[in-house]
């Protein structure tokens, strides 16, 4: 068996699921075996070596994608371990096997009915379901009782905005800023969410844009308006009346993209004004 190193506390969320890795002891962590009786000949003892518990190992395994090596470890650690069934059930979602990701929150709820994490998780999986009023209950209940944690705030600003709330899911994104800045910025997410029709990707889309502008993510803001222009969720004229938006007119980029849309910000000799052709 290949061994892995592992790193500290790192959080990984994998776009709404809630996933906190095992922290693990490096070498100055090890316990040293010490020798009852030094002989002059021995040499100093050695660091034992560090063996990862099954979920680490587990937790090694997410990292590397290797799902089902990964569920295999959990199993073996979610008898004491709440937090390995949480796991486990995210391995099985990223595997779209929802039925057994379900089974593993019902259990880590039936053991702790306060876990915020496998409500967070729990939601996913209606998320994933397209039952979203139910997604939003769910996450209300994470965000009862875990209020402080951007991510069940986003969470449940997508739920209301997947049923057009879109006024409410803002405030949420708003929300979950205010607690984390960097919450639209995490790479490498695996998406679960998957909404039902291309009007509520848009919807999506579009209001990430202002969550990214807000957290003063100029590039990414556009590439999220841009989708949502895709997506016939919103249209030109509308993203130049919203004064959220108005501080982007005067960059390159958005000017560039709104000319594909037949909108000229600068460099139309025509007009001093913005004008959509018709």
């Amino acid at each position: 068996m290949s061994r892995h190193r592992f790193s500290g506390w790192p959080s990984v969320w994998l776009a709404g699921l809630a996933f906190v890795l095992q922290p693990s002891m490096g070498p100055a962590q090890a316990p040293v075996q010490q020798a009852a009786v030094q002989q002059p000949e021995q040499t100093a003892p050695k660091a034992q070596e560090f063996q990862p518990t099954p979920e680490q190992m587990g937790d090694s395994l997410m990292a590397h994608q290797r799902y089902q090596a990964a569920i295999e470890e959990y199993k073996k650690a979610a008898p004491t371990s709440i937090s390995a069934l949480n796991k486990m059930g995210v391995a099985y979602q990223l595997m779209f096997n929802t039925n057994d990701a379900t089974k593993c929150y019902q259990a880590a709820l039936k053991r702790d009915p306060k876990n915020a994490i496998a409500w967070n998780n729990m939601g996913s999986v209606y998320m994933t379901e397209k039952l979203y009023a139910t997604a939003e209950k769910t996450y209300k209940k994470a965000v009862k009782l875990d209020p402080k944690t951007a991510l069940f705030r986003k969470n449940m600003g997508t739920a209301m905005l997947a049923q057009h709330k879109y006024k409410k899911g803002w405030a949420e994104y708003q929300a979950a800023l205010a607690m984390d800045p960097n919450i639209f910025s995490h790479n490498g997410n695996i998406r679960v969410e998957n909404p039902s029709t291309i009007q509520d990707r848009g919807a999506m889309n579009f209001y990430m844009a202002k969550g990214c502008l807000k957290a003063g993510m100029t590039e990414k803001a556009i590439y999220y308006l841009r989708l949502a222009l895709n997506e016939g969720f919103t249209t030109p004229k509308k993203i130049l009346a919203d004064a959220e938006l108005a501080q982007l007119q005067d960059n390159p980029e958005f000017q560039q993209m709104m000319a594909a849309q037949g909108v000229y910000l600068n460099g139309d000799p025509s007009s001093a004004r913005p004008q959509v052709r018709q």
